[in-house]
């Protein structure tokens, strides 16, 4: 049972490659409905005065993606940013910042997932209120994959859709070491990793790029 929560030791004593075996160990575990038994209440009190993650995870809004529960992790384990696409911003960019720099973490993993509804939108140029400039961030992909991907270049190409949830990963790693100084000079140091993967909506299992 999972019942003692990441200690600042802990938490000092982890490496990069080891917090991504942890996770991807995780994954397998929800793969084959062995997710782990948690003491709640346990990680509750033991997390009240502060806490230690191991890892970030940049991932979409998608309900069918529910970070903690697909990598198999409690309270105190993950930081999770989340908006639709997967895509980095500003905020976004701080978030991570924070999360490696000032509290400690890892790792940072971009998580993105099949059929993800937002690149589906931008592949079909979708304009629609704020969603118009939050699918700009997600446009560098799709014209990346139309120069990859045969067929319609649109979201009823199911090869062009997966092309691009592959490339915003990537090009969302990219543009994290690009846009931080911080995190790019913690990765160069061996202090983080920086990874990307994509979710399986059929297989539950997260497949890294």
């Amino acid at each position: 049972m999972k019942n003692i929560a990441i200690t600042k030791d802990m938490q000092g004593a982890l490496t990069p490659s080891s917090v991504l075996e942890d996770l991807l160990e995780g994954n397998a575990r929800f793969v084959n409905n062995k997710s782990q038994s948690v003491d709640n209440s346990a990680l509750v009190q033991q997390t009240t005065g502060g806490q230690f993650p191991k890892a970030v995870v940049l991932s979409c809004i998608d309900s069918r993606v529910p970070v903690e529960t697909v990598l198999d992790q409690a309270i105190g384990d993950v930081f999770v940013a989340r908006v639709a696409g997967n895509f980095e911003n500003e905020d976004i960019l701080g978030s991570l910042e924070y999360s490696c720099k000032v509290a400690g973490s890892k790792l940072v993993m971009v998580l993105g997932h099949e059929a993800c509804g937002a690149v589906k939108a931008a592949c079909d140029g979708v304009e629609l209120g704020n969603i118009t400039h939050l699918l700009s961030n997600i446009l560098p992909a799709v014209k990346q994959s139309s120069d990859e991907v045969d067929g319609a270049l649109d979201s009823s190409n199911k090869a062009f859709v997966a092309k691009t949830v592959e490339n915003n990963v990537k090009m969302t790693m990219d543009r994290i070491r690009e846009r931080s100084p911080i995190l790019k000079e913690m990765e160069d140091n061996g202090e983080i990793q920086i990874v990307g993967g994509v979710y399986s909506l059929h297989s539950g299992k997260v497949e890294m790029l």
